[in-house]
């Protein structure tokens, strides 16, 4: 053998194998110089017992050995650890055997250092790329898997080891808790930590959608199936296929679409609007809402039995309020996300500010949290961030907590005892709440708050909203 030629190297364990003493004691040594971890042996059966006592990342063996061949070899170690096949003959039909075994690649006898090193370069890049492109997919699979949703306290970390649990099998899930604490976020990291990743993940919001529009959307229709069906249209359904369907706000669905769905489910299959041809689907469901739909069941506005069919597996998320512990994570979060997103300089808040975010209620969860902490920046000018930039609800909250109405204050002055001012407080926070639940859609929000369009209309226009 010449002298091998320089080349970096990562950390590989390989395995030599030949009979031949001069040319293994050779090749130990042209590897060991190189750097690479070198074990030797002189035959298949040695080596297959220190295969399975040890780990090796490449083998380099002989084809023609005593006993079993190199061949066998290959069938034995299968394609777990990558084999470069060392040969007297240069044989294409014994070559392309062994390729269809899964030998990374051979070399011709006598060997040349510089080529073996060479090879063993190549081999080297190609495992650097496979670890970097395994690392990356782990980092992107990690977009969802956890990382967006920002939480350190024990109630989510239990959610967090329930889902690791449940998210290999096709149980569906449905996910309770107030608007704004993360369901969608945690059902895409179901999705993202099951066999379905890389397939599609598909979300509605079902009080979003016009009821009349609702079964189209769901389950797709057959051009001509009424006014304006001018083709067949795909329904999310089978835009899901292979992947999750996400059913936010599952308790909107009216109840002959619950039929439909409940359909479905229990027969794996849908049956587009006008159409009489069933379509087998192959799709998860994952549902969320904020409603108690076991009372639902009771009073006949959900079906129990799609109820039982949904909560397979249910998966409870606390509100902010419920986990302060868990605010400055987000606050922190939630500053270096929007500062690098405005193009502007990260900023912190001062410790009275976070003093007062750790005392509000968060009607809106983590969604009220960001915005608020979206304002801020922009509104602020210096490094920390002050109490004057925040909402100017929060800071009357402040005040009404730090002074509370005494029994025996009998001024009337204070707004605080006004119950026209009260009921004003109390429709504005009803209103916004419903909106942002109902996506805006003024309709559906005026029969959840039980006023007409029209009274709701008013109220906007009154209120300023």
């Amino acid at each position: 053998m010449t002298t091998a030629i320089s080349i970096e190297t990562i950390s590989l364990s390989i395995l030599v194998i030949d009979d031949d003493d001069e040319v293994r004691r050779s090749l130990c040594a042209v590897l060991s110089t190189t750097g690479y971890s070198v074990t030797s042996a002189t035959s298949t059966e040695d080596a297959l017992r220190l295969i399975n006592a040890n780990s090796y990342d490449l083998i380099i063996s002989d084809l023609k050995l005593p006993g079993l061949s190199g061949l066998d070899l290959l069938k034995g170690v299968g394609r777990r650890i990558p084999v470069i096949l060392m040969t007297a003959y240069g044989n294409s039909r014994i070559a392309l055997e062994a390729a269809q075994l899964g030998a990374y690649d051979y070399i011709s006898k006598p060997i040349l250092a510089d080529e073996l090193i060479f090879k063993l370069h190549k081999y080297t890049e190609y495992e650097k790329l496979r670890r970097e492109n395994s690392s990356l997919k782990e980092e992107i699979s990690g977009h969802y898997s956890f990382n967006k949703i920002i939480a350190r306290s024990d109630a989510f970390k239990g959610v967090f080891e329930t889902v690791k649990r449940l998210a290999p099998f096709n149980t569906t899930v449905m996910i309770t808790g107030e608007s704004g604490t993360g369901k969608e976020l945690l059902a895409r990291a179901i999705h993202e930590n099951s066999p379905r990743r890389g397939k599609p993940f598909v979300a509605i919001n079902c009080g979003a959608i016009p009821e009349n529009l609702m079964e189209s959307e769901l389950f797709g229709h057959k051009k001509g199936a009424f006014t304006d069906a001018s083709r067949d249209k795909k329904g999310l359904f089978e835009e899901a296929t292979g992947g999750t369907l996400f059913l936010d706000e599952i308790g909107e669905l009216p109840l002959h679409l619950q039929v439909k769905l409940l359909r479905a489910l229990q027969e794996q299959s849908i049956r587009r609007v006008g159409d009489e041809q069933l379509l087998p689907i192959d799709v998860r469901v994952i549902s969320a809402t904020l409603r108690n739909l076991e009372h639902d069941a009771q009073a006949g506005r959900f079906r129990e039995d799609l109820l039982y069919r949904l909560n397979v597996v249910s998966l409870h998320l606390l509100p902010l309020r419920e986990r302060p512990e868990d605010i400055p994570l987000l606050v922190e979060h939630f500053l270096s996300k929007h500062a690098k997103r405005l193009g502007i300089a990260p900023k912190r808040v001062s410790p009275d500010v976070m003093k007062l975010l750790l005392s509000q209620t968060w009607r809106g969860n983590a969604r009220e949290l960001e915005n608020c902490i979206e304002r801020a920046l922009v509104l602020s000018h210096g490094e920390d961030i002050e109490q004057e930039v925040l909402p100017e609800y929060m800071l009357k909250n402040t005040r009404s907590e730090q002074s509370p109405p005494s029994d025996n204050d009998d001024t009337g002055e204070d707004s605080n005892l006004s119950i026209k001012q009260r009921t004003r407080e109390l429709e504005i926070r009803l209103i916004r709440q419903v909106l942002a639940k109902t996506n805006g859609n003024r309709t559906h929000a005026a029969r959840i708050l039980e006023i007409s369009h029209r009274a709701l209309l008013y109220k906007l226009k009154e209120y300023e909203l």
